[in-house]
């Protein structure tokens, strides 16, 4: 539109419709039709989306009673929350009152005061219940005129302190409930405090901190808030305690607090929390510095302290890329730069993980520094720089010496195949160019870096790069027999399989140990964006059987009819040679896996072929009715019940027919549907004299039991060939 970008346009729209919006409620405050028109006359001439916030938010200000209060305080949260707050989780922060120990659950105002309160300002989302500004504008307003809210971060530390520190929460603050219906501010309060006092802290909000971490933070803040810091090895924790105070003011960074409780004596502050970690890990873990110069100034505390995993401090550091903890860390002489985890890593590798470049080169400075450490599964520092496409830091690494660039893990993976499994044509490019690099290694199941290539979405590139060495084989088969052909077919992906074809060694039906070739891969992942172009450029070769099959007797219309890939089928039955009762080694038909998997779309084209029989048995007799009856695919059964070849009240092998697997299975659509046909005895029984009520109480489907106890003929005595009734399963009672 005139060369306007779309999101250019709708913004400034929006917000022009936002500025007319604002202006009627303007003037529909004023009081009489002489001051509406003076109200518009002024509006008329030059007002801008500022100006009617400044008057808007001095019309909230001028509001009687506590209005005004609720109005800016409203506004103070959402522009400064740290996360979208809900409904519930505003009224209760507005509720709370400064200096008062309890939390009065009559203050709380509706969200639909505070909205009114706010004239218009703020607004709440219907779906997710979180109040939001009415306009990105007003967030970019008000950070522009901060005076307007003052000092915003300390209040909200204030009256989060304080409703963590009110009886009503303290008395849930420690219980290992996980109900916080009644107090919903209580997770925010946790989680957020510290990051709004790290911010900005008065005298008033650090005597509010001290008094509430004196003792342990609570479990329900404690667990609120590593949910939120994820931990990442404490998955089911058995406990959340103890966590201290002072781990916590060492989490979130805030100097004054850790000092004061220092100075305090409550704690042992080398002690380590529920992890394990101590608060100098968990300063040296957020980057605080300073609070980690303040804690290493005491004697007692133990700068090289592991977790319970290993970790120290200075691998925390390493791993989030805190330059300056890390140089402060190595100042003492009781770190050890080269300390293992318990899986064997040293700080090196996570700083290698992580891409930090700075570290990296901090910690290759140190003599005592292995560069190719293994790890418990022989992985080292340059192998997770290449999985994790940190290419500068490999060029340290092989820069630094001492680092075999080839080097494999357990089970036989290499850099290069992990740089190749993760499409990085940088990472690839700089080992290859290594004397010492392998390039068509495989690893312990027989894939080599092609093979992974191949299979990855952006692969083209790292492929051409592969296939440029002279060493590689296009062909290989890993100890599957799979190609990297077979790969690529399988994932879909045709720039690479085009590639792979224009090479003469590659066999394009390669059959794998299983005798599946590419293109029973291809067909079998045919619904996903790209497989179809596979399909035809496989079908495009000559030497593709496009009705081959593997060890099990499966074709590729087989695997195709499976997945409902009613593309791929049809591409297929265009082949004069495909044959569509093609049965497996068990006599499973296409038709019969299409209404197994429930594949309406399928089972309609291929009941549109003269070939195909829809009553055709396995070599158990199940039919391909049996088994939808059994799946529920109620769709499927009525195409197939249209045909006047299918039996509905077939028997397979075992005598059961499929009303019996479909009242075992508790089907109530499917037994209603059978139960329509005339053909269909309700209650008879297989070879084991079971009927199909005594599935059904088995089973403990009720509804189908009453469905079956209503039709005239089934008995609810009657035994099967070891004497059983269906009566005593039976939770009905007719």
């Amino acid at each position: 539109m005139l060369g306007i970008p779309s999101t250019q346009f709708a913004n400034r729209y929006s917000s022009r419709f936002l500025l007319v919006s604002l202006n009627i409620d303007a003037i529909l405050q004023e009081s009489t039709i002489s001051r509406r028109r003076e109200k518009l006359r002024k509006m008329t001439n030059g007002f801008e989306l500022g100006d009617v916030y400044d008057a808007t938010i001095e019309r909230m200000r001028s509001q009687d009673g506590d209005k005004s209060i609720l109005g800016m305080a409203a506004l103070m949260w959402v522009s400064h929350a740290e996360r979208p707050l809900r409904a519930d989780e505003l009224c209760h922060a507005l509720a709370v009152q400064l200096g008062s120990i309890d939390f009065d659950f009559g203050n709380i105002p509706s969200i639909s005061t505070l909205v009114s309160c706010c004239q218009g300002l703020i607004t709440v989302d219907k779906e997710g219940s979180t109040v939001r500004l009415i306009h990105f504008t007003l967030q970019e307003y008000l950070s522009a005129h901060p005076d307007i809210l003052g000092r915003s971060h300390s209040v909200m530390a204030e009256i989060c302190l304080t409703y963590l520190s009110s009886r009503q929460v303290q008395a849930v603050w420690d219980s290992p409930s996980t109900d916080t219906q009644s107090t919903p501010f209580l997770e925010y309060c946790s989680v957020y405090w510290g990051v709004h006092a790290k911010r900005e802290l008065s005298d008033y909000g650090r005597s509010l901190a001290l008094e509430l971490l004196k003792e342990n933070y609570g479990l329900i803040s404690t667990r609120s808030l590593f949910e939120q810091v994820r931990h990442w090895y404490i998955s089911n924790p058995v406990t959340f305690s103890p966590f201290r105070g002072i781990h916590c003011a060492s989490l979130f960074g805030i100097v004054e607090v850790v000092s004061d409780l220092i100075e305090m004596e409550c704690y042992d502050i080398n002690e380590g929390d529920f992890t394990g970690c101590t608060p100098l890990a968990w300063a040296a873990r957020n980057g605080h510095e300073e609070i980690v110069k303040v804690l290493l100034e005491r004697k007692e505390v133990d700068p090289d302290k592991a977790d319970i995993c290993g970790q120290t401090p200075l691998l925390f550091a390493a791993w989030k890329g805190h330059e300056g903890v890390v140089k402060t860390l190595l100042g003492r002489v009781e770190v050890n730069p080269d300390n293992l985890d318990k899986c064997g890593r040293t700080p090196l590798f996570f700083a290698a993980q992580g891409g930090h470049e700075g570290v990296a080169k901090i910690l290759l400075g140190r003599e005592d520094v292995n560069p190719d450490k293994r790890d418990y599964i022989d992985q080292t520092p340059l192998s997770f720089a290449a999985e994790y496409g940190r290419e500068r830091v490999v060029n340290i690494l092989l820069e630094r010496g001492g680092v075999d660039p080839d080097r494999p893990d357990k089970y036989g993976r290499t850099p290069l195949s992990f740089a190749a499994e993760q499409e990085d044509e940088g990472i690839v490019k700089i080992l290859l160019g290594r004397e010492e690099v392998n390039s068509d290694k495989p690893d312990d199941d027989g894939r080599t870096p092609l093979s992974f290539a191949a299979e990855r979405s952006w692969g083209e590139g790292v492929v051409k790069i592969l296939l440029g060495c002279e060493e590689v084989n296009p062909d290989k088969p890993d100890n599957d027999g799979r190609t990297p052909l077979s790969w690529a077919a399988e994932t879909g992906y045709e720039g690479v399989v085009k590639i792979l074809l224009g090479r003469e060694e590659v066999y394009p039906d390669k059959p794998d140990n299983d005798g599946r070739t590419p293109l029973s891969f291809a067909a079998e992942s045919g619904r996903e964006s790209g497989r179809e172009g596979v399909v035809k450029i496989l079908l495009g070769r000559a030497e593709v059987d496009p009705n081959r099959q593997d060890n099990d007797g499966r074709t590729p219309l087989s695997f195709a009819a499976q997945d409902a890939n009613v593309g791929v089928v049809k591409i297929l039955l265009g082949r004069g040679e495909v044959n569509p009762e093609e049965p497996d080694n068990y006599g499973g038909t296409p038709l019969l896996f299409a209404a197994w998997y429930g594949c309406e779309g399928v089972v309609k084209i291929l009941l549109g072929r003269e070939e195909v029989d829809p009553d055709r048995p396995d070599i158990d007799d199940r039919t391909p009715l049996s088994f939808a009856a059994e799946y529920g695919h109620e769709g499927v059964m009525n195409l197939l019940l249209g045909r006047q070849e299918v039996h509905p009240d077939k028997p397979d092998n075992d005598g059961r027919t499929p009303l019996s697997f479909a009242a075992e299975s508790g089907r109530e659509g499917v037994v209603k549907i059978l139960l329509g046909r005339a053909e269909v005895d309700p209650d008879r029984p297989g070879n084991d004299d079971r009927t199909p009520l005594s599935f059904a109480t088995g089973g403990g489907h009720d509804e189908v039991v009453k469905i079956l106890l209503g039709r005239e003929g089934v008995h609810l005595d009657r035994p099967d060939n070891v004497g059983g009734t269906p009566f005593p399963f039976s939770t009905v009672w007719i």
